[in-house]
């Protein structure tokens, strides 16, 4: 997991600086009444009781963003994560038994609101609706608080996710490396 961590780690700074090469200028603030829009790819690290289950999260969002006043936006985001399952290996007697567990997939579906506090740097907050697509998954509450930085077209933010309801309730540190554009 700490090899993992290390290239994650390294493939995001490196992203961040093929983008950043030619959008130095900072973002203080997002435009009043201006739409843009953002792909972005996060990885995270479980945390509660899925961390017990799975050592990383994978996926792909993209958010909506409209800008209220010059340092203010409401975010609708929607996309997807995978939350990899660990191996676990038994061994009885001489034999050794391996087997993976389930990845669980989310559906995020969530409303927020993003405050510049100049240079570019913000603070975040969304709510929403997280969809388990496993076979008798459900419907998860989604609080997540967040800090990040915009470029002109970049935005690099890391957070925290949590997923409570139905006696499963888990989370994860996650990190989002997107790109932006007006509409």
């Amino acid at each position: 997991m700490k090899n993992l961590s290390k290239i994650i780690a390294a493939a995001t700074f490196a992203v961040a600086s093929l983008f950043t090469a030619n959008t130095v200028s900072a973002q203080s603030t997002t435009p009043a009444n201006a739409w843009r829009f953002g792909i972005g790819v996060e990885a995270g690290v479980p945390t509660g009781d899925l961390k017990d289950y799975s050592n990383f999260a994978l996926g792909g969002t993209a958010r909506l963003q409209y800008g209220i006043n010059n340092s203010t936006a409401f975010t609708l985001t929607s996309g997807y994560y995978n939350f990899f399952a660990k191996t676990y290996s038994s061994t009885i007697g001489n034999v050794t038994y391996s087997q993976k567990g389930q990845d669980i997939g989310m559906v995020p579906v969530k409303a927020g609101i993003k405050a510049y506090t100049g240079s570019g740097f913000y603070v975040g907050g969304e709510v929403g609706a997280g969809f388990e697509t496993n076979s008798g998954g459900s419907t998860k509450l989604i609080l997540s608080p967040g800090v990040g930085y915009s470029w002109t077209n970049v935005d690099l933010g890391v957070r925290y996710e949590n997923y409570s309801g139905q006696n499963f309730n888990y989370g994860m540190v996650a990190a989002r490396l997107a790109y932006g554009f007006k509409l």
